[in-house]
């Protein structure tokens, strides 16, 4: 029993551990955190509040465009529409090349053989 009571003797020394340090924040007055949190609120609100218009605009529908781009863009369509007539002329006049040739062919075949 004595082993027991010496191991008893030992176990009433406490050792304390280092406390850890403390945050940064603790260390200042009620008035500044205040002061930091309002700061940190105003800063989000003006990066923000551009953002959520712009977001809010795009999904209402209802943005704004410049005259002269719409004008542009009104002036692009008559191109394309026009490129596409140009296209289908270009398309008939390669339907009318081939059936010359075809007729020049036939011509020349013709020709070679003997009556």
């Amino acid at each position: 029993m004595t082993g027991s009571l010496s191991l008893l003797a030992q176990a009433d020394v406490i050792v304390q551990a280092p406390l850890p340090p403390l945050p940064p924040w603790a260390l200042l007055s009620e008035p500044a955190l205040v002061l930091i949190a309002l700061a940190f609120i105003a800063g989000t609100v003006l990066v923000a509040f551009p953002l959520v218009r712009a977001i809010s605009r795009r999904l209402e529908g209802r943005q704004r465009h410049d005259p002269a781009v719409l004008a542009e863009i009104e002036d692009l369509r008559a191109r394309v529409a026009e490129l596409e007539q140009r296209q289908g002329i270009l398309h008939e006049l390669e339907e009318r090349l081939d059936f010359t040739e075809r007729l020049l062919a036939q011509q020349r075949e013709q020709a070679r053989l003997p009556h």
